[in-house]
């Protein structure tokens, strides 16, 4: 199975940047992981919230197949502790053929995005800035994976 990490926008901070590509190569120890970047909208100004969030669904669908698990990071979902969220990978990892997280950007997602959700997550209750949540997710990622080797990096 392979997974991938989508993200609208790259991350402008070079320490939030650092620790991405930190947490990305360990992953990659553990199983086929990918990160993309889909490009920011230019000349946005004039548009609205609303079209913002229209125009990258349509770029974030046309990197999706339809056979794809879409997990998208949004605070109306679902919130696991480290260790469940382990179990709930390694059971997605049975059963996906490409996993795909998708961390929105500013104003989060599309309806269309929405309908074509398999699952929500929720990181906290917290808001946290898009940006941040990259690193944050990536972590939790490297954790779960950890977590399901039986290797120390994480204590209960």
């Amino acid at each position: 199975m392979k997974t991938e990490l989508l993200l609208v926008g790259k991350t402008t901070d070079k320490n939030l940047q650092a620790g991405i590509d930190d947490y990305v190569g360990r992953i990659g120890h553990y199983m086929p992981f990918a990160l993309t970047v889909i490009p920011e909208l230019k000349n946005t100004k004039s548009l609205s919230e609303e079209q913002q969030k229209s125009l990258e669904g349509e770029a974030i669908l046309k990197l999706l197949q339809p056979s794809d698990t879409l997990v998208i990071l949004d605070e109306k979902g679902r919130e696991y502790r480290s260790v469940e969220f382990a179990s709930w990978l390694a059971k997605r990892q049975q059963t996906a053929r490409r996993l795909v997280f998708l961390i929105g950007g500013p104003y989060g997602f599309s309806e269309a995005i929405y309908e074509r959700a398999n699952e929500k997550i929720s990181l906290s209750k917290m808001t946290f800035s898009h940006q941040l949540v990259r690193l944050i997710f990536a972590e939790q990622l490297y954790r779960a994976c950890t977590i399901n080797k039986n290797e120390p990096y994480h204590h209960e």
